[in-house]
């Protein structure tokens, strides 16, 4: 039986993830942070794990990013993207006036920032690991209003008090799927890079883009984060159309390990299909 790892505990938006890739025969396995995944498909406790990376809303997920960039050889195997809509959840019958705080994982929170300052002004915003965690809470303090989704409201005995206190109707989040080795070609695919620098210097992002621009390659991210090795100092993550065996992202890609100090692919996988 298949093991996938997802960020817990059960009822988050990575298990519905999850779900949605359809596979039958597997066992699902919670962990309590993104690095935890990480790390228990390194150490072969898990053959997959499954991971938020970006929101429509709030952007990327870092500790995604900086996990498959800088903390393992581990690749991206596929993508989910769900629409994602938050429930304002609180232990059963609880009166919202005697609510003094939402909890959330932050990127849940942020996405519900508008309809919060509405509809509950003054409660204080506590960060959660999951957004499964925070129900937890929430059943369990009648002070506390968790943003989470209406699965976990179910399996640990919530009330939906709103069933959809999103900002934004068209809220989505992107999943990867995260295990070993590159996916074969089909030709719908997507591959996924992060590039250092040798060294900052002006044309450096130019240098980049050109490279792209020759192979007539679509990027459909680019996205700058610290090195971690001193201030000021950036490298970049890209997510392009295309897979490593194309021959046109395979020249591009040669041609930026000339002039990059590296050139580190974390995925090339089928592209998910948009709703």
């Amino acid at each position: 039986m298949k093991r996938y790892a997802f960020l817990g505990p059960a009822g988050t938006f990575s298990e519905e993830a999850v779900l949605a890739l359809g596979e039958e025969g597997i066992e699902r396995v919670p962990y309590g942070t993104i690095e935890e995944v990480f790390d228990a498909v390194e150490r072969g406790l898990a053959d997959a794990g499954v991971v938020p990376i970006e929101n429509s809303v709030e952007g990327s997920v870092p500790a995604t990013l900086d996990a498959l960039a800088f903390d393992t050889q581990l690749e991206i195997q596929a993508e989910v993207v769900l629409d994602i809509h938050h429930a304002l959840i609180t232990a059963p019958g609880v009166d919202l006036a005697r609510v003094t705080t939402v909890t959330s994982h932050p990127q849940a929170s942020g996405q519900c920032r508008k309809w919060l300052a509405r509809n509950l002004p003054g409660r204080a915003i506590v960060a959660a690991n999951s957004t499964a965690e925070a129900v937890q809470r929430a059943v369990a303090d009648p002070t506390v209003a968790a943003i989470g989704t209406r699965l976990a409201a179910e399996l640990y005995g919530g009330e939906v008090r709103e069933p959809a206190i999103e900002d934004y109707a068209g809220n989505q989040t992107r999943f990867v799927v995260i295990g070993r080795g590159i996916r074969e070609r089909t030709g719908h695919d997507k591959t996924s890079l992060a590039l250092f620098l040798k060294r900052d210097k002006p044309g450096a992002l130019l240098t980049i883009l050109a490279e792209f621009a020759y192979g007539d390659i679509n990027l459909t991210k680019l996205q700058s984060r610290p090195t971690k090795r001193s201030l000021g100092e950036y490298m970049f993550y890209v997510d392009l159309e295309g897979h490593v065996e194309d021959p046109n992202v395979r020249l591009a890609l040669d041609c930026l390990r000339l002039k990059l100090r590296e050139v580190k692919v974390l995925g090339s996988y089928p592209r998910a299909s948009r709703r």
